[in-house]
C-alpha cells in the first residue's frame, strides 16, 4: 500500500465529526484522543467525516498506510454500524463494537426488546406515530413519561412530559430528530454510569443535575452538573450495577468498551436506560471521569482502548 515518504508505517487514524447532530460533540472528542495519542509517541492522522465517508476512507488508506482506525464518532453514521462495515470491508482494525452490537445500541427499542428477552430491567415502553392514542400512552406508562427519538443520542430530542397536553408538542420535537419515536416510563431517582473497558467495569458514577434530567445542556455546557465519584451507593449496590451493566454489555454483543446508562428507582431498584458503544471522550466526558478514579489517565485510557482493539484483530485476548 503506497504511502509518502514522511508517513510512518503504523499510523492510527482518528475519525471524528461526522453528520449527525452530535457532530460538534464528536469533534471535541476526537481532538482530544487525536491528541493524546500524538503525545503516546503515536503517528495520528486526523479525519473529520462527512457525507463522503467511503471515499474519505478510500483515500485515507490509498494515501497512507493506516494501522488502526479510533472511531470518535458519535450517533447516527458513526455509531450506528455503518461506518464499522466500511471498515470491517477495508481490513482495518478499529475500536470498539462491531456492525451488529454498534446498530443495536444507536437503537433504543431494539435495545431494550433484547434486555427485556434476557430478563433484564429497563422501564416499560411504547412507540409512537401521529396515529397513536396519547390517552391509551399515558394509560400505560402514567405520568411523568420521557419521549425519545429511537435513534439519537447526547439526549437530543427528548422531553419529559407531564401533563396530556404536552405530550403531542413532545412527540413532535423527538419526531424532528428521527422517524421512530418512543415513550418510556419515567424512573424518579438517582442517575448512575458505568463505564466498561476490556469486559471490566469501572467506577460507577452518580450524576446530579438542576436539569429535570442529564439532557445535552448538562452533559455538554452546564457547570453545574455533579459526578459523584464515589458514587453514592454501599459497596454491595456497586457490585450490583457493575454486573448488571455488564450482562447489558454482553447481552447485546459490544466489545472493547463502552458506556452503561441507569436510573435507581426509590425501592433501591436499577433500571437500565441505554448503552454506549462510543461514548465521548471530551473535558465533561463520563468514562474519561471513571478510568480517572481506577488510577488511569487519559492518554493510559485512550492507549488501552486501542490496544484492546489490536487484540482483538489480532484474535487474542487483551493483556
Amino acid at each position: 500500500m503506497p504511502h509518502t515518504s514522511t508517513q510512518a508505517l503504523d499510523s492510527i487514524a482518528v475519525l471524528m465529526g461526522g453528520t449527525s447532530a452530535e457532530r460538534s460533540v464528536s469533534l471535541r472528542s476526537g481532538q482530544a484522543v487525536a491528541t493524546s495519542l500524538r503525545q503516546a509517541g503515536h503517528p495520528v492522522i486526523s479525519v473529520d467525516i462527512g457525507t463522503n465517508a467511503i471515499q474519505q476512507l478510500l483515500e485515507l488508506t490509498k494515501n497512507h498506510q493506516v494501522s488502526q482506525v479510533f472511531i470518535a464518532l458519535h450517533g447516527r453514521g458513526g455509531e450506528d454500524g455503518c461506518i464499522q462495515g466500511v471498515l470491517d470491508w477495508l481490513g482495518l482494525p478499529y475500536t470498539g463494537s462491531g456492525v451488529l452490537a454498534s446498530a443495536l445500541g444507536m437503537d433504543k427499542l431494539r435495545c431494550k426488546q433484547i434486555w427485556q428477552g434476557n430478563h433484564l430491567p429497563t422501564p416499560d415502553y411504547l412507540t409512537l406515530d401521529e396515529a397513536t392514542c396519547w390517552d391509551t400512552v399515558i394509560e400505560t406508562l402514567g405520568l411523568p413519561l420521557i419521549v425519545k427519538p429511537v435513534h439519537e443520542g447526547s439526549s437530543i430530542g427528548i422531553t419529559k412530559v407531564e401533563s396530556r397536553a404536552a405530550l403531542l408538542e413532545a412527540y413532535k420535537i423527538a419526531a424532528h430528530h428521527d422517524r421512530q419515536v418512543m415513550a418510556e416510563r419515567w424512573i424518579s431517582g438517582r442517575e448512575f454510569t458505568v463505564g466498561i473497558l476490556d469486559n471490566q467495569a469501572l467506577p460507577v458514577i452518580g450524576l446530579e443535575t438542576q436539569h429535570q434530567f442529564y439532557d445535552y445542556d448538562a452533559k455538554y455546557i452546564a457547570t453545574d452538573t455533579r459526578y459523584l465519584l464515589p458514587c453514592g451507593l454501599d459497596t454491595q449496590q456497586e457490585r450490583e450495577i457493575q454486573a448488571l451493566a455488564l450482562q447489558a454489555f454482553n447481552a447485546i454483543g459490544c466489545e472493547g468498551w463502552g458506556r452503561v446508562d441507569f436510573m435507581q428507582d426509590a425501592n433501591g431498584h436499577f433500571w437500565l436506560l441505554e448503552i454506549n458503544t462510543s461514548p465521548g471522550m471530551t473535558d465533561h466526558s463520563l468514562v474519561p471521569q471513571a478510568a480517572a478514579a481506577a488510577g488511569m489517565s487519559f492518554q493510559q485510557l485512550v492507549t488501552k482502548i486501542l490496544a484492546s482493539a489490536k487484540c482483538r484483530s489480532l484474535g487474542v485476548e487483551p493483556a
